[in-house]
């Protein structure tokens, strides 16, 4: 696999020159100044690109075009919409750039209710709490019908821990729930985030499904004729939130947008977090029944708790077996190999780190996205893969 390392741009804590000392040989990156229906010029995709050939390293993934609401719900300027994408796919190709990743999650994109939780080994930890979601959903945001998305016990859990909460746990629950994460699409107020949200009224998983297939159909024979492999993200975590349809949150989504879209171009994250949320998921089986679309990966690990919450746990530990995954992504780059199919090797990234030693008392690091935190997760991995390498 290519070991690949999550870069903000310039204003990224995490310099270039941190990237190479961690070991990583390519990034994964993205205009980041550029939000929804703004265009990327292929001059300003090469100047990112420039950043990187200057350091020595490679733009292995371009993480993420952003996807606006209008395709998300199928109101609105489709069509200009629709452009602008495609328009900066060409822009990215003009550069080598071949694998482009997006998510199709409604308003929010990955989303955790404590981005310091202390975890079991002393670091801090990403973690999402069911019940503190409820709490927000039900009693903050007082989103109409909200109780009858959750579990009875989660309803009655919820209603008491809110009713311990003084105004500066609210403010700080509200603020890493819709405050804005790297890679989302933003931050909210309360009442923008009601408003995004009703923006979605009406619509069914049906529906959005609908209309990520039509987005498909639309930019996947553009990448196909660049030469370019889309891969989407799942949704994270895998649930509806705010009773917002999420559509690419198991093996069963992917195979409908596969079945509806079968272009070469149209492929997907294996995100071992994202899908290791659900009880169900068997990384195994998913790699073994899409691998050939599979054209990027991302490598952390979650401990899932029975209620449906869960944090990020070393990249090694918790429910999702590492190695498992790894055996297997190297049996499909072996039968890429064998095959002459391109890409041979996909391009892999540790993800949420933990805040580790003394980068807890930075102030200016991205949460998820610490450098000694995925410097370990990195080494982990490195050394797994080069273990598995040699059976």
């Amino acid at each position: 696999m290519l070991e690949s390392w999550r870069w903000y741009g310039p204003d990224d804590p995490v310099a270039l020159d941190n990237i190479r000392q961690a070991g990583a040989s390519g990034v994964v990156t993205a205009l980041h100044h550029k939000y929804n229906y703004q265009e990327w010029s292929e001059a300003e995709v090469a100047q990112h690109k420039k950043h990187l050939d200057d350091a020595g390293l490679r733009w292995d993934v371009c993480e993420s075009i952003p996807v606006p609401t209008c395709l998300k719900t199928g109101k609105g300027d489709v069509e200009a919409a629709l452009a602008i994408w495609t328009n900066n796919l060409r822009s990215l190709a003009a550069s080598g750039i071949k694998i482009v990743c997006y998510n199709f999650m409604p308003v929010l994109d990955w989303t955790r209710t404590d981005l310091r939780w202390k975890a079991p080994g002393g670091g801090l930890a990403l973690r999402f709490d069911i019940v503190e979601m409820a709490v927000y959903d039900i009693h903050v945001l007082e989103r109409e019908g909200a109780e009858q998305d959750y579990a009875v016990d989660v309803v009655e859990r919820a209603r008491k821990a809110f009713g311990e909460m003084d105004e500066a746990a609210v403010a700080a629950l509200e603020n890493n729930l819709i405050a804005g994460l790297p890679g989302g699409e933003g931050c909210y107020t309360r009442d923008s985030l009601r408003d995004e949200i009703a923006a979605y009224d009406g619509l069914t998983h049906t529906d959005v499904q609908g209309n990520l297939i039509r987005f498909l159909e639309h930019v996947a024979p553009v990448a196909e004729e660049l030469g370019q492999r889309l891969t989407i993200h799942p949704d994270d975590p895998p649930r509806p939130l705010f009773g917002l349809p999420r559509v690419v949150s198991g093996s069963k989504d992917l195979r409908a947008l596969f079945e509806a879209v079968p272009s070469p171009a149209n492929g997907m994250v294996l995100c071992t977090g994202s899908y290791g949320v659900r009880p169900d998921f068997d990384p195994v089986a998913m790699i073994e029944e899409f691998g050939p679309r599979i054209h990027f990966a991302h490598l952390r690990n979650v401990q899932r708790e029975d209620d449906g919450s869960f944090y990020e746990s070393d990249h090694l530990a918790g429910s999702v077996d590492m190695v498992a995954v790894v055996r297997a992504l190297l049996a499909e780059e072996r039968r890429r190999a064998a095959q002459g199919v391109w890409p041979e090797q996909i391009p892999m990234r540790p993800d949420h780190g933990h805040l580790l030693i003394d980068d807890i008392d930075k102030t200016n690091i991205n949460p998820g996205y610490s450098c000694i935190g995925r410097l370990k997760g990195l080494a982990e991995l490195r050394g797994l893969s080069a273990a598995l390498a040699q059976q």
